[in-house]
């Protein structure tokens, strides 16, 4: 008996002329399993988004948040990579959900996957050292600081020190009225650097009396995100509700 594989899963960008929603859709269109049904940018009208199952959102902070809420009344999965979503942005994107029982939305502050691990070593690491810092280097063309990596590593590296009990990092500083010390996320200090060349790196530095721990990772090139997102397309339909970090659906 000849086996027929299933039809692929239809899938729109939103964003598809910027720089990573572009590459999306190249990745997209290569994967035997999945079909590009619809290409949207600034000013389009979404209307039915071609009847896509999974829709991935790059677009801006502004207007990200009603970009899923369209998606969701269409019946859309969604896998979101825009970042500057805020704890009250994410409670009301999860009491939108509660009207749409079935549906899955990914948001996903980086799809590489060694940037991932980055932060899940971090996280492992952070009750172990004293101090520790977040450095996010970025192209000048990005729009919103701190990244939404280094939100989201600090954030767990925050929490998992408070879970160990462990004081406020050390910093001695009084006197800084140009912010040279850079931001606080969850107590982690974060420095934000935008440097033409640059695409998405970051680093995580941790020490202790006599040692620094050094965790960094580089993304050269915006390929380097495409596994994880077609890793989200592929499983956002299997976890219906919200999902903060792709970590999730790794089983980290």
């Amino acid at each position: 008996m000849t086996q027929t594989s299933p039809p692929p899963t239809s899938v729109a960008v939103i964003g598809a002329r910027g720089r990573m929603g572009a590459t999306v859709c190249a990745a997209v269109d290569a994967a035997p399993d999945l079909e590009l049904v619809g290409r949207y940018d600034m000013g389009d009208e979404l209307a039915d988004l071609g009847g896509a199952q999974v829709v991935v959102e790059f677009s801006v902070p502004s207007a990200s948040p009603e970009n899923v809420r369209a998606c969701l009344a269409r019946g859309a999965h969604v896998v979101v990579g825009t970042t500057g979503w805020s704890a009250e942005r994410i409670a009301d994107l999860e009491a939108d959900l509660a009207a749409h029982p079935g549906l899955g939305v990914l948001i996903a502050p980086n799809f590489a996957i060694g940037a991932i691990l980055m932060m899940d070593f971090a996280r492992r690491a952070a009750p172990f050292y004293e101090s520790v810092e977040v450095v996010e280097l970025h192209h000048p063309d990005k729009v919103d600081a701190p990244s939404g990596t280094a939100a989201r590593t600090a954030d767990l590296i925050g929490a998992a020190r408070e879970a160990a009990g462990l004081d406020s990092v050390p910093d001695a500083t009084t006197d800084d009225p140009g912010g040279a010390r850079g931001a606080r996320q969850h107590g982690i200090p974060v420095h934000s650097l935008r440097l033409r060349g640059l695409v998405a790196h970051q680093e995580v530095l941790l020490g202790n009396v006599g040692e620094l721990l050094t965790i960094r990772h580089d993304s050269f090139d915006r390929s380097s995100f495409m596994p994880g997102v077609l890793a989200a397309v592929r499983a956002v339909p299997r976890h219906p509700g919200l999902t903060v970090g792709l970590e999730h659906y790794l089983g980290l």
